[in-house]
């Protein structure tokens, strides 16, 4: 058995949604007081930390009667609150043993902490076509219709909230799926790149939407709305002595926050998109390049285009293709000169320019796309690892 999430946007109530922003609200503050309180600890020296269950034990004994004007943290649901100490809990653990950075707050206008609520009788979670019960919140309406499975009910659901909206995930579980034994194909290459999102040894180009006039508009619009959100912070500290309406700067702020999200989920759906028809031809087996994206980010004339590309989120969605239709993920090493190597004779053009996007090979003069040539060598790549 394995678990699948089932993501839908919510349509709640005023009073719903007045539940949510207050459990969301106590999450934080107490996910922060976890972060807090072992940061004291940590610079005074002192040996070990308060783990997420001392803290539970601490928060609802010692803290609660020191502190009577914080009851509001035991009006909302106790295992979100719970879920939000241990998720503070895993991300200092990580720091501890060097995984991660210092943990860091939660900021009120930022993205907020997860609202996450398991099933605990036997009527919650129970999922129909336009609705859910949720713990705490009742019969909850959805936007989308008919995603959701309707037959079984829900272990858990975890709410968040972005730019404004409302979404839930709903965990089920489920049978483990069958690997599909299709007719295969002879393997590809994928070469990613920022001229073209990805180019194919068979010859398939998938361009890259970020170049197209839509894509062009919306990051303008996102630029707009911005400087207009600039603006008003500039206008609000230089007239600090003045009462300024924070509901404009709150409005602004849902504006660029909405306009973001306009543009990552377009991408994502051009991924998704572009998976599926890779995966769809059944190939024996897949290889590309295991990037180093974060050390490419550094080269700051490419940092934003590669930001943009999106490739670890590629990766992440190939990978789990793959391993449903029992595809092979090769990775080829990051140091395998796939662009300098000629894929008709081998000779390896050492002195290759970025500028050059057609490839000359010297040797044998052939001449080929630079990211055509690199897929092919990919393909043909001996040494690789496997993922997942």
């Amino acid at each position: 058995m394995i678990h699948r999430a089932y993501k839908v946007e919510l349509k709640p109530t005023s009073e719903q949604i007045q539940i949510i922003e207050r459990t969301m609200g106590v999450c934080r503050y107490v996910y922060n007081l976890f972060i807090a309180t072992n940061r004291d600890k940590f610079r005074n020296g002192t040996a070990g930390y308060m783990t997420g269950y001392d803290f539970s034990k601490w928060l609802n004994h010692e803290y609660k009667s020191a502190n009577p004007d914080k009851l509001w943290i035991w009006e909302v649901s106790s295992k979100a609150v719970k879920k939000a100490i241990m998720n503070a809990d895993t991300a200092y653990k990580n720091f501890l043993k060097g995984r991660a950075g210092f943990p860091k707050f939660k900021r009120r206008n930022g993205r907020p902490v997860s609202m996450y609520l398991p099933r605990n009788n036997a009527g919650d979670l129970k999922t129909e076509r336009h609705r859910a019960k949720i713990p705490t919140l009742d019969w909850v309406r959805f936007k989308e219709f008919g995603y959701v499975p309707t037959e079984r009910q829900a272990l858990s659901v975890t709410i968040t909230k972005r730019a404004g909206r409302y979404f839930a995930a709903f965990v089920f579980e489920t049978a483990q799926a069958e690997t599909v034994r299709a007719e295969k194909t002879s393997g590809i290459g994928i070469d990613l790149g920022v001229k073209s999102f990805a180019v194919i040894s068979d010859g398939r180009n998938f361009r890259n939407i970020n170049h197209t006039c839509r894509m062009r508009k919306l990051t303008k619009k996102l630029k707009h709305e911005q400087r207009k959100f600039m603006r008003k912070i500039r206008h609000r500290k230089e007239n600090a002595t003045k009462k300024c309406k924070r509901s404009n700067l709150d409005k602004q702020r849902l504006k660029v926050q909405r306009a973001y999200m306009r543009l990552s989920n377009k991408r994502h759906d051009y991924i998704n998109k572009t998976v599926h028809e890779i995966v769809r031809t059944q190939p024996e087996y897949i290889t590309i390049e295991d990037l180093n994206v974060s050390g490419m980010m550094k080269n700051r004339h490419l940092s934003r285009a590669i930001a943009e590309g999106e490739f670890y989120y590629f990766r992440a969605l190939l990978e789990r293709k793959c391993r449903e239709r029992g595809i092979q993920l090769r990775l080829a090493d990051r140091f395998y000169a796939s662009s300098k190597t000629c894929s008709i004779c081998g000779h390896v053009k050492r002195d290759l320019k970025l500028s050059e996007r057609v490839y000359e090979c010297p040797e044998c003069g052939a001449v080929i796309d630079r990211d055509y040539n690199a897929a092919i060598n990919l393909m043909n790549c001996k040494k690789f690892a496997t993922a997942g």
